[in-house]
């Protein structure tokens, strides 16, 4: 019998393929449990058209992402930290102060996980801080940090 997967079943394939597996194991395990569906006509064309609206969903997603790229790469964020004697600074700037900023600033709403420091920045300056907006799309955005 063939069935099409709701969920990834270990051992038989992932979520939305269409496997072959024996008439009892399909009756007793798979349909009862809601893991799959049998693969006739309708729920074939289902399947179809959903793939279809999911990879359109997910070329929406990657274009707004480029879009919001583009403008934080134009744009720059400008902090302010306490400095002492000799320009030694009195902490640090983290993700979270930069992703407030950027809401502040920019009127852009970031995750401030998906800013990628590799450590806080300690340091006066300008600084081209990495912004993981999609899986293919990560922005340079620009953090200029001034002496409070």
């Amino acid at each position: 019998m063939k069935v099409i997967l709701l969920e990834d079943v270990k051992a038989l394939g992932k979520k939305g393929q269409i496997v072959n597996v024996n008439d009892g194991y399909a009756r007793n395990f798979i349909l009862p449990k809601k893991l799959g569906v049998e693969a006739n006509n309708k729920n074939l064309n289902d399947l179809k058209l959903k793939k279809a609206n999911d990879e359109k969903i997910a070329q929406e997603q990657l274009e707004e992402a480029q879009e919001l790229g583009k403008k934080i790469e134009a744009g720059k964020v400008e902090l302010a930290i306490k400095v002492g004697e000799g320009g030694r600074t009195f902490g640090s700037v983290s993700t979270k102060e930069i992703a407030a900023a950027v809401k502040e600033q920019m009127e852009y709403d970031i995750d401030k996980k998906k800013i990628q420091l590799k450590e806080a920045i300690k340091t006066l300056g300008t600084h081209n801080v990495p912004v993981k907006l999609h899986t293919k799309v990560t922005a340079e955005l620009k953090v200029v940090v001034k002496e409070a």
